[in-house]
């Protein structure tokens, strides 16, 4: 077993138990990557895991790529890598899946972990470039396997079945969070479906508005029949009042004119001699007829 699992007897750890089992230690690293490896543990599989890695690397960096740096926190409960800006967890490995821990004894930078993924059950191999710091971290990582062994005799081995049904109940609760995230949608998409169906075509309901004269009030048709309109008190409104026609005066208001009713003195005596002439010629004519 590599020698992060095992505390030598004259180097005390680094931290203190409280630090990696209340809190977290919190470390700064490059992250090359993660790749699957065939045993959960060995120090030729991790050379070959770090190998292809530096490969990858170097290829993406020759295209210009830079390698993203991450958060480590380390606790009793496992690593979790974070951005280190946003601080979204990017893989959060379980301790008790964690199988091995080494430093690169040729590169002085580059540790190494390898963790039995979740979901897939793969052993995939962690590496990191730390400039300073790759050593720290790997006792480090040792400090909280050996808490978490002696919380594990405490306990009788309970608290590690506790953590194993957190853990998959977290899980769960993703997949039900995924789940209703996806039905919410399917119901957003089903409720505008629902508003496109009731919308009438454009043509069905005319909406243009009713003509109106010069004065903004509805023209009035002679053809369409008044109706009459009920009283409040539910009788019916009287009919309406019309006014015999004054016929001694005509549509403008002045007296109606007659040639042979006017009088001797409405008109000049010229004038007046030819309408008597005028009226002795109907009166003969009259006679004759």
């Amino acid at each position: 077993m590599n020698r992060a699992f095992n505390r030598k007897k004259d180097k005390s750890w680094m931290h203190t138990p409280e630090a990696l089992a209340k809190h977290y230690i919190p470390y700064n690293a490059k992250f090359l990557g993660n790749t699957e490896v065939e045993a959960p543990k060995g120090t030729e599989v991790v050379k070959d895991a770090v190998r292809k890695l530096k490969f990858q690397r170097h290829i993406k960096k020759s295209e210009g790529q830079k390698i993203p740096k991450v958060e480590l926190q380390i606790s009793i409960y496992g690593v979790k890598i974070l951005d280190p800006k946003t601080k979204d967890v990017e893989h959060n490995c379980q301790l008790h899946r964690i199988s091995f821990c080494a430093d690169d004894k040729t590169d002085k930078r580059i540790f190494t972990f390898i963790c039995k993924d979740s979901e897939s059950n793969k052993h995939l191999c962690y590496v990191f470039d730390s400039e300073k710091c790759a050593e720290e971290i790997t006792l480090t990582i040792g400090q909280a396997f050996d808490l978490a062994y002696k919380k594990f005799l405490e306990s009788g081995g309970k608290d590690v079945e506790t953590r194993k049904q957190i853990g998959g109940l977290q899980k769960r609760i993703q997949e039900l969070e995924t789940e209703n995230a996806e039905l919410k949608k399917q119901l957003q998409d089903l409720e505008e479906q629902l508003m496109i169906a009731h919308v009438p075509p454009v043509g069905s309901i005319s909406t243009k508005p009713q003509s109106t004269d010069i004065f903004d009030m509805v023209p009035f048709s002679p053809v369409t029949p008044l109706v009459p309109v009920p009283a409040s008190n539910g009788c019916p409104p009287p009919p309406p009042t019309t006014l015999p026609p004054d016929i001694s005066k005509d549509l403008f208001g002045a007296e109606p004119f007659d040639p042979f009713t006017c009088g001797a003195a409405d008109f000049p005596p010229d004038i007046q001699s030819k309408l008597d002439e005028m009226q002795r010629q109907r009166w003969r004519g009259s006679k004759w007829d």
